[in-house]
């Protein structure tokens, strides 16, 4: 018997999550492209009635001519804050990258591309579905930062309306949790001949 290596495959995801516990995002097959990004913001905007603020690393697409192009055309929108260089540790989203490795069947394993699409957005959906652990991404001791009540804090705008009365009836803007493409998800095959 001779061992041989199976077919790679891969997908791509792009989540963003927020302190309520709402979770929105896309699975692609293509790399992650400025392009792609585009796409992703602008799908956001559609769910949420006030600003998004969407805290991203800094990928070089994030930083891209065109995504920056797309923001400008969209100010009222959508609003894009970058994490310190080189700190994962700051990002949620790492939190719910290691999440979807971690529940991804382990005994059936995807065989093909598809497959593996299909699995993970089943993972996405889940956790839609359990806004609670969605907030609890946020209680990692590197992310709890997200939660203090830090006035200067773009993270720190509460979960509702205003109470403030003398801004009753206010929404605050929606905080989304880094877009990253980070979320690799690869599947390598191993077969016998």
């Amino acid at each position: 018997m001779v061992r041989r290596s199976g077919n790679r495959f891969s997908v791509n995801a792009v989540p963003a999550i927020s302190t309520r516990g709402r979770m929105h995002f896309m699975v692609f097959a293509e790399s992650f492209t400025a392009e792609v990004m585009c796409r992703f913001p602008d799908r956001l905007a559609g769910h949420f009635d006030p600003k998004v603020h969407l805290v991203v690393d800094g990928h070089s697409v994030h930083r891209s001519r065109k995504v920056r192009d797309w923001l400008a055309a969209h100010p009222d929108d959508v609003e894009m804050h970058f994490l310190p260089p080189y700190s994962p540790e700051l990002d949620p989203d790492e939190l719910v990258n290691a999440d979807l490795k971690h529940s991804l069947p382990k005994q059936h394993r995807a065989r093909n591309q598809a497959e593996l699409a299909a699995e993970t957005r089943r993972f996405f959906r889940r956790r839609q579905r359990q806004p609670h652990i969605v907030r609890g991404y946020f209680g990692g001791p590197h992310v709890r930062y997200v939660l203090d009540e830090n006035p200067m804090s773009f993270w720190s705008i509460g979960s509702g309306p205003s109470e403030d009365p003398g801004r009753r009836g206010h929404r605050p803007p929606t905080v989304a949790a880094a877009a990253s493409p980070e979320v690799h998800v690869s599947y390598h095959r191993e077969g016998c001949r």
